[in-house]
């Protein structure tokens, strides 16, 4: 195929005998497996079993919850039989894998001779479902570290969140310090400082490598598209969790790197890139959102030199989880300034409470309140009266990584839409 550019692609389509391999997993190995012949037996109210793509389900005491009630499991096509493409035309997938119906299969059945099994690492694309760059023969703007970055992200997040996210965000977990650890481990969390200016040296110096084995002096805009699409994948399509597990890193930790001393980017930045210690960024107030230049906490300047703080963040991303906290302030005399504050709730200087928003709580967003904290002369980021000009340098790449994500949430709407249209049928007719 070519494009209106003329750059050629292809797209690789596997035929499968159904558009969710997914639902096969390793689960099945412990569920017993019946024959066809024992699942018809159970074909009444009281005693009702019915099988989905290879999948034995005891729906005997869901009738009272089923939408359309019990008439349409007793139906002779349905009850004790094979359902699978009665199911998916009228249902998602993915509503099989939740866990109040995840929960109601009793078993398996053997599967079709003619269903091929899965290669491991084989994915079923649908079109339009991957960036264009990732197929085309030709492109460009990839290159090879573009290829090996995303293979490695996927490889790593696939194992480690994709599999858990959904219940994360439902649930509204907060990150743990050991999701922290692999995502420093595997080199995520360095990927949102890896175009800063110095950072590569930083990395070499503590053996901290990116996905791919790639250096950071490589690492261009494409890669940060990469990192977004392939966890806004993972993530599949949920922002809270994402929030909490690096978005108040992403925008927290790229001041220390750009405005810190080095002093301070090896105490404070290194252990967040390692996924030791968390950090976010304190910008926010309950009178000034948008209007950075609006805000009231207040910086006093203390005869040693240092700065005693006071005042309130609101809708802080990943502030329930942050041991740091990158926070703007005003002065009095001296403009804006920023500041590295620390956790402190013996003390109750630095304290947090989660804030319930329109999406999951699993994003920690926090009511940051601060009283008379201290911060000392090397916890200030970069110099005083510059406060608001390094908020606003942080934003450019923030958005990017927004945009990206964003472009990729509705390549998955098509995607799901693409799956939903392969499984109907539409008067005895695939509808696709």
């Amino acid at each position: 195929l070519e494009d209106q550019h003329h750059f050629s692609y292809h797209i690789d389509i596997i035929p499968i005998r159904s558009p969710f391999p997914h639902l096969f997993n390793s689960k099945m190995a412990a569920l017993k497996e019946f024959s066809m012949e024992e699942v018809s037996k159970h074909n009444k109210e009281g005693d009702l079993w019915i099988i989905i793509d290879g999948k034995v389900y005891d729906v005997s005491k869901f009738g009272r919850l089923h939408p359309g009630g019990m008439p349409p499991l007793v139906d002779p096509t349905v009850a004790g039989k094979d359902c699978t493409d009665l199911f998916f035309g009228l249902h998602r997938a993915s509503v099989l894998d939740e866990p109040r119906y995840a929960k109601l299969q009793i078993g398996t059945v053997p599967k079709p001779a003619q269903a091929k099994a899965k290669k491991e690492g084989q994915d079923i694309v649908m079109p339009y479902a991957e960036a264009m760059g990732t197929w085309r023969r030709f492109s460009p703007y990839y290159k090879e570290t573009h290829h090996k970055f995303r293979a490695a992200l996927r490889a790593v997040l696939d194992k480690e969140v994709r599999p858990f996210a959904k219940k994360w965000d439902d649930e509204a977990t907060l990150p743990t310090r050991e999701v922290d650890k692999v995502l420093g481990d595997s080199g995520i969390l360095a990927c949102l400082v890896a175009s800063e200016e110095g950072v590569g040296d930083l990395l070499r110096s503590h053996n901290i490598k990116l996905p791919g084995d790639i250096q950071a002096e490589d690492y261009d805009y494409f890669h940060g598209l990469i990192l977004s699409e392939e966890l806004r994948r993972a993530l599949d399509g949920g922002y809270g969790v994402g929030d909490g597990l690096y978005g108040g890193i992403s925008i927290g930790l790229p001041p220390l790197l750009k405005f810190g001393t080095k002093d301070m980017i090896e105490r404070f930045a290194v252990p967040v890139i390692k996924g030791e210690k968390r950090i976010c960024l304190a910008i926010s107030e309950p009178y000034a959102g948008s209007d950075v230049a609006q805000i009231r906490t207040t910086a006093t300047p203390t005869a040693d030199g240092g700065w005693t703080v006071s005042g309130v963040k609101k809708w802080i991303t990943g502030g329930m989880v942050a041991d740091y906290f990158t926070t703007l302030c005003r002065t009095e005399k001296h403009g804006s300034v920023m500041l590295l504050l620390e956790r402190d709730d013996e003390n109750g200087s630095v304290t947090t409470k989660l804030l319930k928003t329109s999406y999951s709580a699993a994003a920690g967003t926090a009511y940051v309140t601060i009283h008379d904290a201290r911060a000392a002369t090397d916890h200030l980021i970069g110099k005083v009266g510059n406060g608001f000009m390094q908020t606003m340098a942080n934003f450019n790449f923030e958005r990017w990584g927004m945009i990206c994500g964003g472009n990729f949430h509705s390549r998955m709407v098509l995607e799901e839409c693409m799956r939903w249209a392969l499984s109907r049928k539409v008067f005895g007719k695939a509808l696709i």
